[in-house]
């Protein structure tokens, strides 16, 4: 079975010793790439985290067996990881993965020189598996530049630098080989990546992948494997997305804000295309609209086929996101809109979420039937939050609590009806528990399939 397996890693020091510069002829390329990795491996660095975790009893959290087993409290575990992240600033700002760094209470970095540095997490998102990290007191730091990774091309060569299996900094080349692989990895990491042959094994996580012009176009994050070992099947996140994590981590974002788009939609096959009047397959069809998308306010209807996105074709939704995360909320976009069979360009409001209607949260209290129950009311911003179909309306659960979740409530459900009455206002959910105790029936949506609960309290 093919598994994706994260790439943590760290780098070791070296001393350099030959005149460091980028290589500046094909003939000098195709002779070595030390002079390359010379100036480019200073700014790849070791990074060590590390977190307590509280480790809980099998019963915690239950109402019934809890107060039975309070002698058996969980004991903490110190959980470490290794990694590599990439200094982009001379004042020490780093990005690596998620998963190394991510919910660590201790972040220590080295450089290649033996400086060592503690690091604070800037902005971190598990979703994109990157994280922004902002080393404290750092001055003069060796950078690599950002390419702009839109322009890289298949065939290009390209240098992977990390520490595969601990065995010290190691330095694998290979080329590009597919841009666009969306849905490609899997894990924490989502979405559109860069696909390599260059050689990374498990322990190159938030490592490098350059050019041959030192230039950073992507961050290491995970492989496609049988044995556990490289099958030259790798993929990185494109330095395109690490420039609008860095702008945000600047502007004292505390969390990644994606565009909302609204919409949802499939790829244009070649059936699809025959019928919607396209020339060639390729596109996305928008198959469904909230009223509050942006790409509505801009006149997309359903049946339309989203080609571009600020002219870069876009073949599957994880792509057209990722065009709209890399533009960043607050812009506009250029979109490629076809519709039968005749091409137009429109232009989108890059929004986040909105807030409308005003978001109500409810928490029952301990003398309601399930305490801790916690609900809200359903807009845009909470249907993006937890992932529910665009038609979702009514009251949604945030959190199920200890006697909700034994009850088998969980998250994102949309609850319809307690008992007999219809459930569209948060304020209604305790009565509505209350008046139907002491045996309780909740009809409700999970995942667009009806459900219903049944029990007793």
């Amino acid at each position: 079975m093919i598994r994706a397996l994260f790439l943590c890693f760290f780098v070791l020091p070296f001393t350099a010793q030959a005149e460091t510069r980028v290589p500046e002829s094909q003939a000098e390329i195709s002779l070595s790439f030390a002079p390359l990795v010379k100036t480019a491996a200073p700014a790849v660095v070791n990074i060590y985290a590390r977190r307590v975790v509280q480790t809980q009893s099998p019963f915690a959290g239950d109402p019934f067996f809890h107060d039975f087993f309070r002698q058996f409290r969980g004991q903490p575990r110190v959980q470490n990881s290794l990694g590599s992240g990439v200094i982009l600033s001379e004042d020490g700002i780093v990005v690596s993965n998620y998963h190394v760094v991510g919910m660590a209470t201790d972040i220590r970095v080295v450089l290649s020189d033996r400086r060592e540095y503690q690091a604070r997490v800037l902005l971190g998102d598990e979703e994109s598996d990157l994280a922004i990290l902002q080393l404290d007191g750092a001055f003069d730091m060796p950078v690599l530049p950002l390419r702009n990774s839109d322009t890289v091309e298949v065939g290009e060569l390209v240098l992977a630098i990390g520490n595969p299996f601990g065995v010290g900094q190691t330095v694998s080349s290979g080329i590009v080989s597919g841009l666009a692989r969306s849905g490609a990895a899997t894990g924490n990491a989502r979405g559109y990546f860069i696909q390599t042959d260059a050689p990374i094994n498990p322990g190159n996580s938030g490592g490098a992948l350059i050019d041959v012009a030192g230039r950073l176009i992507g961050v290491n994050t995970s492989i496609l494997t049988r044995s556990g070992g490289s099958n030259g099947i790798g993929f990185a996140i494109p330095a395109a997305l690490v420039a609008q994590f860095v702008e945000q981590a600047r502007a004292g974002n505390k969390r990644f804000e994606r565009p909302w788009a609204g919409i949802t939609g499939q790829p244009v096959d070649a059936d699809l295309s025959q019928s919607l009047g396209l020339r060639l397959p390729g596109g996305v069809v928008v198959t469904a609209l909230h009223p509050d998308s942006p790409f509505t306010a801009a006149g997309i209807l359903v049946g339309d086929v989203i080609l571009a996105v600020d002219g870069q074709a876009v073949q599957t939704p994880a792509e057209m996101i990722f065009r709209m995360a890399v533009r960043g909320s607050g812009a506009s976009a250029q979109i490629v809109r076809a519709r039968e069979g005749q091409e137009t360009l429109v232009t989108v409001e890059m929004i986040a979420p909105p807030e409308r209607p005003a978001r109500a949260t409810q928490v029952l209290g301990g003398r309601a039937v399930l305490p801790g129950l916690t609900v809200a009311n359903i807009n845009p911003a909470v249907v993006a939050e937890l992932g529910l179909s665009l038609n979702s309306a009514g009251v949604v659960v945030i959190d199920p609590g200890p006697f909700g979740a034994r009850a088998g409530l969980q998250a994102g459900d949309v609850l319809r009806a307690i008992g007999r009455q219809i459930i569209d206002d948060p304020g209604n959910v305790e009565r509505a528990l209350a008046r139907s105790a002491p045996r309780i029936q909740i009809e409700l949506l999970r995942g667009g399939q009806r459900v219903i609960l049944r029990f007793r309290v």
